[in-house]
């Protein structure tokens, strides 16, 4: 029997409410890379899913959720020694409904988007956080962690302007 390989294609999204996200504490699960780390709802691509059909079958999983309204907003790219390159796509929603459930995965919690800041996330989450609070445009942001320690950032392919968009940590 073949086994089943997990895309390298994923969705994560960011649910907004009352200027909250929605965030999963990743505590349940024994064997899980993003353990104790705060992060969106999202997964692996499933066959022949699009993002968005992707996104709104992990939200409705993992939240009891139907997304009613949301937006595309980025592209991450997911270095790390020891696994395979991961693409991300980055969502966030303003619309849904239904009622919160719980998440298999972790503890589901409305925190305020000013103290997401505050949670323990990955360094390169922090980055991408920030650009969307601070932009409405489309990014593309590339993460290079080796082990838990992000090592290399760079935004919209390096393109250099004043704003300084990439970075070695």
């Amino acid at each position: 029997m073949q086994e089943k390989r997990k895309s390298e294609l994923t969705t994560l999204c960011y649910i907004e409410k009352d200027g909250c996200y929605l965030m999963l504490h990743r505590v349940k699960k024994e064997k899980d890379v993003n353990k104790d780390k705060w992060i969106g709802v999202g997964g692996h691509f499933e066959k022949d899913e699009s993002p968005e059909e992707c996104i709104l079958r992990e939200a409705k999983e993992e939240t009891g959720l139907t997304l009613t309204s949301w937006k595309f907003r980025g592209i991450l790219t997911f270095i790390a020694e020891g696994w395979p390159t991961e693409y991300i796509c980055l969502f966030t929603a303003h619309g849904f409904t239904g009622e919160l459930k719980a998440c298999d995965e972790g503890t589901l919690e409305w925190v305020k988007k000013e103290d997401v800041f505050k949670l323990n996330l990955w360094e390169g989450d922090k980055i991408f956080h920030r650009l969307l609070l601070e932009r409405d445009d489309f990014f593309s942001l590339k993460l290079k962690y080796d082990g838990d320690e992000l090592k290399e950032w760079v935004l919209d392919g390096g393109q250099q302007d004043d704003a300084g968009k990439s970075g070695t940590l």
